[in-house]
């Protein structure tokens, strides 16, 4: 059995536009539904949803047979969650609210194995393909996709040095955190957020790395794929279900 290879982790390294949706809701067979309605990667958020690490197996177990990429969110900058989320085989992080290169540098260390990283070494997992996997704690690391998020006007000043820690895949701003930092709470499409994440996006790339966006304004998606988004959502579940079933 060979170790897995990470196509959304492929794709954004080549310049590939990914888009997907973000997911909230804790339901297999909502998240089977969603893999096969042509989106490149499906984010299961633990941060702002009752989804958790033990949810998360199941939803990735119903998209596994789809040509889909499942990520995921932690709660949080925490190293035995991210472990977790590791184990169960999900290869793709997007870690919130990294502020600075040292906490940036603390995400790196947690989806590594010692001696470059701190990830607990477990054989027995999802991950491993219950150890079918020869070499898998040696090679894991090769698919493995970490993506921090900048979600705040220090963190967006900070883009540079965060670029340059080893073992960064990506970054990823959030504008509703940038929003109220800066501010504007309630307000990422505000022009003075909109022009900060534009700003951060061609500065990332410019750094030599992906970027990435979740927004609903479909303008300024469009915007912010002509900046030079690798990644990007205009859509979450909760929000296409509401849409779908309101009358009115």
């Amino acid at each position: 059995m060979d170790l897995k290879k990470n196509a959304f982790k492929a794709a954004i390294r080549e310049g590939r536009l990914q888009r997907g949706i973000w997911c909230s809701l804790s339901d297999p067979l909502a998240a089977e539904m969603m893999a096969g309605c042509g989106f490149d990667w499906l984010l299961f958020d633990c941060e702002h949803s009752p989804i958790d690490p033990i949810r998360v197996l199941p939803l990735a177990q119903a998209v596994a047979p789809y040509p889909v990429s499942a990520l995921a969110r932690p709660s949080c900058l925490n190293a035995a969650e991210i472990k977790r989320l590791l184990d169960i085989g999900i290869q793709t992080l997007v870690v919130p609210y990294v502020q600075n290169e040292d906490e940036a540098a603390q995400a790196a260390q947690a989806v590594d194995y010692p001696p470059r990283g701190i990830r607990g070494v477990a054989g027995m997992t999802r991950a491993t393909g219950f150890t079918r996997i020869e070499g898998y704690h040696a090679r894991a690391r090769d698919e493995i996709c970490l993506i921090i998020q900048a979600e705040t006007a220090e963190a967006l000043g900070r883009l540079e040095a965060m670029a340059a820690v080893p073992g960064i895949d990506g970054i990823f701003i959030g504008p509703a955190d940038l929003a109220a930092s800066m501010g504007y709470p309630g307000q990422p499409s505000h022009p003075e957020v909109i022009a900060a994440v534009l700003d951060g996006i061609r500065r990332i790339r410019a750094a030599g790395l992906p970027a990435g966006l979740l927004t609903l304004d479909r303008d300024f998606g469009a915007r912010a794929v002509e900046a030079g988004a690798s990644f990007i959502t205009e859509d979450l579940d909760l929000v296409a279900l509401k849409r779908g079933l309101s009358r009115g």
